[in-house]
Parts: structure tokens; C-alpha cells; sequence
């Protein structure tokens, strides 16, 4: 039998291990990006560092854009806008009670040209929704209950379900917001910069500074690390112990089967004796032996009675054959058990 429980630690161990490795990793490159204390030194520093592109930056200010959106709940104006809207309902499920449960129905996304604005200078952001670290509020959140008709809310209720309200959410990142982006930072052929996603290396979008986004990266690579330790000894463990179980049922069975071939031993040389008091001796021994061979390898109690199909081997009894996928002989897999009877 596979040890699942083993590998899946260690397969959970290999995975904490890499993310520790990518978030330490990310950490180092944070430290060695050139930061840009003003954005109008921006400009400056990409002409200047043509010869070593592409330049990985971080810099920080507020979000603005020229044709904004203004949210139809909140009022707000942003520049990025998410709407979802879930369906809320009772299910009645097998117990005979009924549970909550939700299913999305709508979810749309907008998203206007943006930039950050220190005041000095504007570098436009391009790809910050698939970035790190971004985080949109929640501009409102309003339910709305169901106004079903009486014909539809009992068509429902005899599919097991009661109709509660459709949920809409409505996330923004709102136009001020303070933000630090790290990315390649590049100049078009009309002179205007832009921050994006590089080729290599990673690209955030936080409204926590630099300094606060090396440290929560070196948090959790420590974290990962010490989880995958530990998913590691506990892995470890669980493949040790059946490992030593595998071996401890090995050794049984050759124990077994060398008793067995002992006894077909002793009984061919008791039937060599000649005289017919030995006999008598040797048919009871006969019996005996007998009994020792016919038993069950498995549980040493019971009589062998269950043939294994493809293999042909008898040596367990029908109630053992039923917890067992293999031959204990020759290890071939059983696809059927056939019983036999003696008499």
C-alpha cells in the first residue's frame, strides 16, 4: 500500500520550501532596486542608465488619471473598478435541514490609464491588476432581497432551495491613494515613462512602503521555512514507520513459511520409519502437521479455504483474503477470491 500520508507531507514540504526560497529571493531584489526618491529624477536617471536596461525601480505617490470613473453606488471616482453581484439561497441538502449557499452571477471589471503623481513628476502604471500586492477597497456592499413571484418561489422550494437576495460588491482603488510600485520603469518614443511588469523579477503594487514590503517578505519566507521543516519530519516519520511495518510483515511471512517448510520436512521423515508403532505416531504427527499447514498464513488461526485468481495460490482463509489486494506468496495482484471446500 502507497504511504499517501508521507508524500503528501513531503510533496506539501517541497512546495512551503519554494515559496520560502521566491519570497527571500524577492526580498534581495527589493534591496538592490534603485529607488527614485522624486519622479522628475526619473526621467533623468532612464536617460542616463540607457546602457544597463531594463532599469527595475520602485517608486511611490498618489493614483490619479485624467477620464476617471465614477461608481454608480459609492460616488467615488477611481481608476480601477470591480462589480460583482452573488445569489444568496438556502439549499436543502440530505440531512434534511437547510444551509446557506451562494453562487456568483455577474462580475465585471474596468479600468482606466493611470499614473502616480508625486507632485514633481507623473509615471503612468501599466499591468498593475495582475501585480502583487494590490489591494482594491470595498467602495459598498449592498443586498438586495429577492422580490420573486409567489408561482417562482414555490417552483424553487420544490427544487430544495429558498431565495434569499442578490449581494452586490463594488471594489475600487480610488483616485489619492498612496501606492509604491516596483517594476521596470521604461520611456516610450513620445517621452512618456511608464512603470510595468519586467521580463524577470517582480513587480508590486502596495500601499506599504519599500521598507515595510522587505520585511513582510522576509517574515514569511522564515515562516515558510519553518513549515516546511516541520511538514518534513512529520513526512519523514510517516514514511519511516511504514516502512519499518512493511519490513516487520516481511519478516513475519518468511518466519511463517520457514515453519511451514519445516514441518513438511519433519513429516517426510517420520514417513520413512518403517515400524507400525512409528506409523501410529507419525499419522497422529501426520494431523497435526497438517493442521499447522493448513492454516491461514495471515491470521494462524483459521484454515486456508480461498483460492487467489490469477495466481492460484491457497493459503489464507476467506476472511483474510477479503482485506487483501496482493498475493502474500508471490505478490501478484488478486482479482478474484474463489472459496473451496474440503469435503
Amino acid at each position: 500500500m502507497i504511504p499517501w500520508g508521507g508524500l503528501g507531507c513531503c510533496a506539501s514540504a517541497a512546495a512551503l520550501y519554494l515559496l520560502g526560497r521566491n519570497s527571500g529571493r524577492d526580498a534581495n531584489v527589493l534591496r538592490s532596486v534603485t529607488r527614485v526618491n522624486q519622479l522628475k529624477d526619473l526621467a533623468v536617471l532612464l536617460d542616463t542608465a540607457c546602457k544597463v536596461l531594463p532599469l527595475v525601480v520602485t517608486v511611490t505617490g498618489r493614483v490619479g488619471s485624467e477620464t476617471p470613473i465614477n461608481c454608480e453606488q459609492s460616488g467615488l471616482r477611481g481608476v480601477i473598478v470591480e462589480e460583482t453581484a452573488e445569489q444568496h439561497f438556502l439549499k436543502h441538502n440530505d440531512a434534511g435541514s437547510w444551509i446557506q449557499d451562494s453562487a456568483l452571477m455577474l462580475s465585471m471589471s474596468k479600468e482606466v490609464p493611470w499614473y502616480l503623481d508625486d507632485g514633481s513628476g507623473r509615471v503612468y502604471v501599466v499591468g498593475a491588476r495582475g501585480a502583487t500586492g494590490l489591494v482594491l477597497t470595498v467602495a459598498s456592499e449592498v443586498f438586495e432581497d429577492s422580490g420573486r413571484s409567489l408561482v417562482r418561489g414555490t417552483l424553487d422550494y420544490l427544487q430544495g432551495l429558498k431565495m434569499l437576495g442578490v449581494k452586490r460588491t463594488e471594489r475600487i482603488l480610488p483616485t489619492g491613494t498612496a501606492l509604491t510600485i516596483v517594476g521596470e520603469a521604461v520611456k516610450d518614443d513620445v517621452g512618456k515613462i511608464r512603470i510595468q511588469r519586467p521580463h524577470k523579477g517582480p513587480f508590486y503594487v502596495s500601499p506599504k512602503n519599500i521598507d515595510q514590503l522587505i520585511v513582510n517578505l522576509g517574515k514569511w519566507a522564515r515562516w515558510y521555512q519553518f513549515a516546511s521543516m516541520g511538514f518534513t519530519v512529520f513526512g519523514v516519520f510517516l514514511l519511516a514507520k511504514h516502512a519499518l511495518q512493511y519490513i516487520l510483515e516481511r519478516r513475519r511471512r518468511r518466519e511463517l513459511q520457514k515453519r511451514v517448510l519445516s514441518a513438511a520436512a519433519a513429516r517426510q521423515a517420520r514417513d520413512a520409519e518403517g515400524s507400525n508403532q512409528e506409523s501410529e505416531k507419525l499419522s497422529d504427527n501426520m494431523k497435526k502437521d497438517h493442521l499447522m499447514l493448513d492454516i491461514c498464513v495471515i491470521c494462524l488461526e483459521q484454515e486456508y479455504n480461498a483460492v487467489f485468481v490469477p495466481c492460484g495460490h491457497m493459503c489464507c482463509c476467506t476472511t483474510c483474503s477479503s482485506h487483501l489486494t496482493s498475493c502474500p506468496l508471490c505478490r501478484k495482484r488478486i482479482d478474484q477470491v474463489v472459496k473451496t471446500f474440503r469435503h
